[in-house]
């Protein structure tokens, strides 16, 4: 199998990181090279979160650069527009409609943008917007939001959904088992 690279971004305390260990997780269980790099930026002050996930017969380095990501899980609507130019002709982008001001937002130095669903199609990208947030709330948690993109995103990549399962089950603390996995499966309902 060729390689394939998917980019999760986000803002720092969404479970981007949790995200991409269960996805790295997932992904070995099916017997793959597997790459996963972190880049933690300014995350613990709600800066950015950057993670790069390659896999197939053999990953050569975990590094994406521009133009080559099949797929964009987005945490936050403006970090998917901000990295819009790692997606390949042909991608896709998975983000969550949240909202999430950054700093110069917040302090007024800037306006956060809007339509930005619009714009990224009008850019000829495929867009998968989800409001995950309601979605982790409605099985039990905001904090799911990361679970449940990662269902959305498991449609384009393949894995069994028990290997999926699997996984969550051995990657998080027992008593959330039961909420991530109907994270997972209210995410995988989407494409479905």
């Amino acid at each position: 199998m060729s390689v394939k690279s998917i980019l999760i971004v986000g803002v720092g305390g969404q479970g981007t990181l949790l995200a991409s260990k269960l996805m790295g997780s997932a992904l070995v269980s099916t017997g793959r090279d597997v790459k996963v790099s972190e880049v933690h930026g300014m995350s613990q002050r709600g800066g950015s979160v950057i993670t790069y996930v390659r896999y197939g017969d053999k990953v050569d380095s975990p590094i994406i650069n521009e133009g080559q990501a099949d797929v964009i899980l987005s945490f936050e609507l403006l970090e998917a527009a901000r990295y819009l130019p790692y997606l390949k002709k042909g991608g896709v982008i998975i983000t969550n409609t949240q909202k999430i001001d950054p700093m110069p937002v917040i302090t007024g130095a800037a306006v956060y943008p809007e339509e930005i669903e619009n714009k990224i199609k009008e850019k000829g990208a495929k867009i998968i917007a989800v409001d995950a947030l309601s979605m982790a709330e409605n099985v039990g948690s905001a904090k799911a939001v990361n679970v449940v993109l990662l269902g959305v995103a498991s449609s384009y990549m393949d894995i069994s959904e028990e290997d999926w399962l699997t996984t969550i089950r051995e990657g998080v603390p027992a008593k959330f088992t039961d909420l991530n996995l109907a994270a997972f499966k209210a995410g995988r309902s989407v494409n479905q």
